[in-house]
């Protein structure tokens, strides 16, 4: 489980397409306190670290970690997002006794969205993202919502023809500085979570019929 609450920016540092694909990502953590088999969601994708090192460098060491993203991974998040160069929004598993500062994130990518529009609204961001017909219907104003693994609120949803949604997010100047969320450009694809509690009550309305 996660927050939405992103702690570092890592990036991609090297990518090797096999069975499933090797990403390293460097990340300013603290490797010695990541375990093998722990779960770090990255821009919004609960992956599991299967290897770790620091590397010594002219700057200083650098750390790292190893995941392994399977083919389902790969065609179920925002193309591009894992290209060598790329940054990625990272957070560790949440622990019990932690603060749960933005709102329950499972780390399961529900879909592929796509900024539509950027505006600047005082210092802040206004951010319109499409959301495809198969998410729509649960995304409510002032409701949760995740977005490159950043818990965030809506402000606005306006119905789509052909059954998509149009919503849109305040990102404040704290959010555009500790995420990736400063790269917002109109047409770049972005990984959606929907609140849980909307997808089990989704669930529980099919069952009724």
């Amino acid at each position: 489980m996660f927050t939405g609450i992103v702690t570092d920016i890592g990036t991609v540092r090297a990518r090797e397409d096999r069975g499933d694909t090797r990403l390293i990502i460097g990340t300013a953590y603290d490797v010695d306190t990541i375990d093998l088999g722990a779960s770090i969601a990255c821009s919004g994708a609960c992956l599991t670290v299967v290897d770790k090192g620091v590397d010594a460098g002219s700057n200083g060491p650098a750390g790292w970690f190893a995941i392994d993203a399977s083919a389902e991974t790969i065609a179920r998040t925002a193309p591009g997002m894992w290209d060598v160069g790329r940054r990625l929004n990272l957070e560790r598993a949440l622990k019990v006794g932690d603060e749960l500062g933005g709102h329950i994130v499972t780390g399961h990518v529900d879909a592929v969205g796509r900024i539509v529009a950027v505006e600047p609204v005082g210092d802040s961001v206004k951010v319109t993202v499409e959301a495809p017909a198969s998410l729509a219907p649960h995304i409510a104003p002032k409701g949760s919502i995740t977005l490159d693994g950043v818990s965030l609120t809506v402000n606005e949803v306006t119905d789509q023809p052909g059954g998509a949604a149009h919503f849109t997010l305040n990102i404040i100047p704290h959010t555009q500085a500790v995420t990736t969320l400063d790269e917002a450009a109109a047409g770049r694809p972005v990984n959606l979570e929907i609140d849980v509690l909307a997808r089990y009550l989704a669930r529980m309305q099919q069952v009724r019929g």
